[in-house]
């Protein structure tokens, strides 16, 4: 990873680069607010941003979703296009694994998008053989 990325955990962030940074992933949805991030933010276990530091501008980020005491899951993990290959993913995910081992939580899972399970497995994530990842779509 290039010297002028430094990755550092928050409480808070600029909601718009936030927001960039989940439209890079794909993930940003037109009815969102941009005004939430905060809270989404505050609401997770911890909250990664790598920052450019001549910029000061956020380059990538992911969050652990956890009660702080058993299971944490990494989500949104993203990296913008022109700092991918660099570093700067695998630091994220190793500064969020390494604070959840610290305070005890040793369970940490992920759902990886399709063709990065490769990304994954030097960093010590392997398959779930047997578990098969779920999403509530309505309807009771």
């Amino acid at each position: 990873m290039g010297t002028d990325i430094t990755v550092r955990l928050v409480s808070s962030w600029d909601e718009h680069e936030i927001a960039d940074l989940y439209r890079a992933g794909g993930w940003w949805k037109e009815e969102y607010r941009e005004s939430e991030t905060p809270l989404l933010i505050r609401g997770s276990f911890l909250f990664a941003v790598a920052v450019h530091e001549t910029s000061g501008r956020a380059v990538g980020m992911g969050r652990v979703l956890s009660d702080g005491v058993s299971d944490g899951y990494i989500q949104d993990l993203v990296v913008l296009p022109s700092f991918r290959g660099t570093g700067v993913g695998k630091e994220i995910v190793q500064i969020l694994v390494s604070r959840c081992i610290e305070v005890g939580i040793s369970w940490i899972g992920l759902i990886a998008e399709p063709d990065t399970e490769e990304f994954y497995k030097p960093l010590g994530f392997s398959p779930m053989n047997g578990h098969v990842p779920l999403l509530y779509r309505g309807d009771f």
